[in-house]
């Protein structure tokens, strides 16, 4: 069959033709439309929007992280300061061979296992192009070394970093306190702007007390950057402020003599100026030194702090809670005169213990045969318990509570060293704080050994100063500070930070406040005085009192003997003083842990305070001593 030849319609398929490239025509010019349309609206329409945000991409703000502030003594001795320090950095993206490049470093100075293990921790987190710090505070011979081979080490830099630094080590940290890099939890805390660039913050004393002071504001820096983030030029600036310079009331020579006096024994020492409520002396030991803990410490120096028996990172002046003992003496005595409880003259027998009515238990007074005929001035001199035995059962405990109170017993001090909620506040009981807090009936017995400062009663070293620097100034109570002036490093000017009055003890005779300083004063200058050792050639009179506070019980018929008893259970030893008794101008407290007597162990501390502070003073001619006060001599 012959095939069929199919004519094709041109005029159909000519049709066709056209009305496709019509119909691209118009999607072509759709999307012209849409193209113009987008362009109109970025480059015109939010041109300002898309401007900036270009701006950002290519200019970025880099923070300047500011000086920290300088912290000196009352004399101008510094005691914290920014050090330059080198450290050796490592800038992945220029690495070949990480792993052989921290050998070669290893071959050259000590890098330890934490170095490396914090090392790549920081790796994780910064980019590659960022130097990541492997050594920080290395010596000048490590420098060189590093140096000398550095051409063989791509990526490795050698960078110099502001560190704190504690020229004075172990002395006076736990004022002090320490600084270290900023924790993940304390940033979600802080101001993310204040701290662009900072990786350290006050931890702990001064230097987290005040560390909005001593920071500083950051600055900011332009720089121009690529799509990868790298920094191609410096465009403007704003400076970064450098943070305020402390000067603290502590007295650095004063703090050297206390600790020093305090040998290896475990204790504190705080003496305040009871006029201005200036803190001189704030020693607590052993100490430790808070270099350490700049850049982190290693996990085996911090477990032999933590496990040590002596606690040397315990604040034993801030946060140290120990029965007075006898300090308190003077504070009963002057409620007894001043409720009319008890006169001047008043007298009673202490055969060496005390009874109370119907009831044969014995409350013992430390002297075994008692000390005979007792008024309130003997009482006090040769710390007589029987005495205050029954003048607390007269006083009833919460009339003696609310009395101690008046002057800081039981409460916080407000020093101007941490957080005040996190202050300690001690304790003197009632029998409200008893029945909360115990839910116990109150006894008694329990009035009788409060009255000599045992039992429930705590108190801190810092307490103990103020509550004696409010004796000092009959009765006015001011508020305990550590710093005395600050130093605005923008203008040079150096603003005293105000005296503050906690209160006034409401009105006493002032024949009563005459009355017990003058026994305090015979503590020291009798010849039967607890503390009489203290009187040598002094051109001073001191007001004072020793105390022993129990660790461990005695039982009714047992004899504590010292030299039978582990170390740690012997007796606290306790001494608080003034001088010159007519013109306080140094008042100080002291404990010496397990050191048995108070008049052997605690006031030579005391004594040899008291002496660095006044006699200096006296021979310069800027203390004058008028003829009462420079005889010094007994009455």
């Amino acid at each position: 069959m012959p095939a069929v030849v199919r004519i094709k319609d041109y005029r159909s398929e000519s049709r066709l033709f056209y009305m496709r490239v019509i119909q691209a025509i118009i999607f072509v010019i759709i999307l012209l439309v849409i193209l113009v349309g987008r362009f109109v609206y970025l480059q015109i329409i939010n041109h300002d929007v898309y401007a900036a945000l270009s701006k950002e991409n290519r200019v970025k703000l880099v923070a300047i992280p500011p000086t920290r502030g300088l912290i000196f003594d009352r004399n101008g001795i510094l005691l914290a300061e920014s050090q330059p320090s080198y450290s050796l950095e490592i800038i992945s993206e220029r690495v070949i061979n990480m792993d052989k490049t921290l050998e070669d470093i290893a071959n050259l100075i000590d890098v330890s296992d934490i170095d490396i293990a914090r090392f790549f921790k920081l790796k994780k987190r910064r980019s590659s192009f960022q130097g990541i710090p492997l050594r920080l505070k290395m010596t000048n011979a490590e420098v060189a070394k590093i140096a000398v081979n550095q051409h063989h080490m791509l990526g490795v830099d050698i960078v110099v970093r502001l560190i704190r630094h504690y020229p004075q080590k172990q002395h006076a940290a736990h004022v002090l306190g320490y600084v270290g890099h900023i924790s993940e939890q304390e940033l979600d805390q802080l101001d993310k702007s204040d701290y662009r660039g900072t990786s350290h913050i006050g931890k702990s004393g001064i230097e987290r007390h005040y560390e909005a002071t001593l920071h500083g504001r950051v600055g900011m820096q332009q720089v121009e950057i690529n799509a990868r983030g790298r920094v191609l030029r410096k465009l403007e600036s704003v400076t970064a402020q450098p943070g305020n310079n402390l000067y603290l009331t502590i007295d650095s020579k004063l703090q050297h003599v206390a600790e020093q006096a305090l040998g290896e024994e475990s204790g504190a020492v705080v003496a305040i100026a009871p006029q201005t409520g200036e803190v001189l002396v704030f020693a607590s030991k052993p100490g430790y030194d808070p270099n350490l803990f700049v850049d982190g410490i290693d996990y085996k120096t911090y477990k032999a702090y933590n496990e040590s028996g002596s606690r040397p990172l315990y604040n034993r002046a801030l946060h140290g809670r120990y029965p007075p003992g006898s300090t308190i003496k003077p504070f009963v005595a002057l409620a007894g005169l001043e409720t009319g409880i008890v006169e001047h003259d008043h007298s009673v027998s202490c055969p060496g213990y005390y009874s109370l009515p119907g009831d044969n238990y014995r409350y013992r007074c430390w002297k075994e045969r008692g000390h005979g005929t007792v008024n309130m001035h003997k009482s006090i001199v040769e710390s007589c318990d029987v005495f205050y035995y029954q003048l607390a059962r007269a006083l009833k405990i919460n009339h003696l509570h609310d009395y101690m109170v008046l002057f800081g017993f039981g409460e916080k001090t407000g020093v101007d060293l941490l957080d005040t909620r996190n202050e300690p506040s001690g304790l003197f009981p009632s029998r409200g704080w008893k029945r909360q807090t115990l839910g116990e009936t109150w006894y008694p017995g329990e009035t009788l050994i409060t009255g000599i400062g045992q039992g429930f009663i705590l108190s801190t070293p810092l307490q103990l100063a103020s509550a004696t620097a409010t004796l000092a100034n009959h009765g006015v109570r001011i508020r305990p500070r550590l710093v005395r002036q600050i130093e605005d490093m923008r203008t040079g000017e150096k603003i005293r930070t105000p005296i503050q009055r906690f209160n006034v003890v409401p009105k006493i005779e002032e024949e009563h406040w005459e009355q017990v300083i003058q026994a305090m004063r015979d503590v020291v200058h009798s010849p039967t005085g607890t503390a009489r050792r203290l009187n040598r050639d002094i051109p001073y009179s001191i007001a004072g009192k020793t105390g022993t506070a129990q660790v461990i019980g005695i039982g009714q018929d047992e004899t504590y003997d010292e030299t039978k008893i582990a170390k740690k259970y012997r007796d606290h030893a306790l001494f608080v003083a003034f001088a010159p008794v007519e013109n306080p101008q140094i008042a100080v407290a002291v404990i010496v842990e397990n050191g048995g007597s108070g008049s052997s162990s605690a006031a030579p501390v005391a004594g040899e305070v008291i002496k660095a502070w006044l006699v200096p003073k006296i021979e310069s001619g800027e203390l004058v001593l008028g003829p009462e006060i420079s005889s010094a001599s007994p009455p």
